[in-house]
C-alpha cells in the first residue's frame, strides 16, 4: 500500500499527485481541476477548489469529468483524487474537512446536490425515533437524520471515515454514536434501532448481499430502508461490483424474512422491508 503524504498545498497516494494552484491564474474558472498522467503513470492533478468551494458533490462532478476523458481510472484513483482535492483545498486539514463537511450538507439541505432527493425519499421513510446508517461513509446522511431530530447510530467498514463522522457531529453539536462495523456482522444487539438503512451500499458488496439484509433485519425494530442506484454498468471509480435491477430487488425481497416489501423507483431503486412482529418483539 502506498503512504499517503501531505504537504502545503500537495497531497500524494496510491500514484496519484494533486495541487492546489496558489496564485489566480487569468482565465481560470473559479472551480477547475486539470489532470495529466507521467510516462510511469502516474497521474498529476492540480485545482482551484478552496475552502469556499469544496464540498462533495462539486467535488465529484469535477472527478467524473477526468473519469470520462481517462485521466482517472478505478477506485484507487478515484478515491486518492478525492482526498486529495479536500486535503489541499486550505493549509489546515482541520480546516479543510469542516469545510467539505459544512459546504455539503449546506447542498444536501439546499436540494443542489444530486444526492438530496435520495436523502428527502430515504428521511420520509424512517419508522420510529432511531435509526443505523450501514455503510455511512462520511455520514452525510446520519448528519441529516440528526438534525431532523432522530437518536442516529451510524456504522462504516473504514476507521477514517467514522472518525470523519464523529469529529464533525461533535462539531456540530449532534449526537450521532459512530462506529467502525461490517455490514454482514453488525456489531449492535437484535431489535436494538427502529430503521436500519443501506443506503447505496449494497452495490458495494461483491458477495453476501443476502446476509447484509438479514443483519439489518435483526437489528430493526420496524424496518430496513435498501436504496440502490440503477446503472447500465456498474461504476468502478464508485466502487461498484454488480448492477442491480427492479428484478434483482424482487430477489432481494423473496429471499429477506420481512412482514411486507414495498419496492418503487425514485432516482434510483428502492426496497422498503417491514420487520416480522416477532422478530421485534
Amino acid at each position: 500500500m502506498a503512504i499517503a503524504t501531505l504537504n502545503s498545498g500537495r497531497y500524494e497516494s496510491n500514484g496519484v499527485a494533486v495541487q492546489r494552484l496558489l496564485h489566480e491564474i487569468p482565465g481560470l474558472a473559479a472551480i477547475d481541476v486539470k489532470a495529466h498522467r507521467t510516462a510511469g503513470q502516474a497521474v498529476h492533478l492540480t485545482h482551484s477548489f478552496g475552502l469556499e468551494s469544496i464540498s462533495d458533490a462539486a467535488m465529484v462532478a469535477e472527478l467524473l469529468k477526468l473519469v470520462e476523458c481517462g485521466a482517472l481510472s478505478g477506485q484507487d484513483d478515484f478515491e486518492s483524487a478525492a482526498l486529495g482535492l479536500v486535503l489541499t483545498c486550505a493549509d489546515d486539514p482541520a480546516l479543510c474537512w469542516q469545510a467539505f463537511y459544512d459546504n455539503s450538507l449546506d447542498e444536501l439541505a439546499s436540494g443542489r446536490s444530486p444526492f438530496a432527493s435520495v436523502h428527502h425519499r430515504a428521511l420520509s421513510q424512517l419508522a420510529g425515533s432511531s435509526v443505523l446508517e450501514v455503510g455511512s461513509c462520511f455520514g452525510f446522511f446520519a448528519l441529516r437524520a440528526a438534525l431532523a431530530g432522530f437518536d442516529v447510530q451510524a456504522c462504516d467498514i473504514s476507521s477514517g471515515a467514522v472518525n470523519l463522522l464523529r469529529t464533525a457531529a461533535g462539531r456540530l453539536g449532534l449526537q450521532v454514536q459512530a462506529r467502525v462495523g461490517d455490514a454482514l456482522a453488525l456489531p449492535y444487539p437484535d431489535s436494538s434501532v427502529d430503521t436500519v438503512t443501506l443506503i447505496h451500499l449494497l452495490e458495494h458488496l461483491p458477495s453476501h448481499v443476502d446476509q447484509a439484509i438479514s443483519e439489518a433485519l435483526r437489528v430493526a425494530r420496524k424496518r430496513v430502508v435498501i436504496a440502490v442506484p440503477y446503472e447500465d454498468e456498474p461504476s468502478p471509480h464508485f466502487g461498484h461490483r454488480h448492477v442491480v435491477t427492479p428484478q434483482t430487488l424482487v430477489a432481494w425481497a423473496r429471499q429477506a424474512d420481512h412482514a411486507g416489501a414495498e419496492i418503487f423507483e425514485d432516482n434510483g431503486g428502492w426496497l422498503i422491508l417491514d420487520v416480522p412482529p416477532a422478530h421485534a418483539s
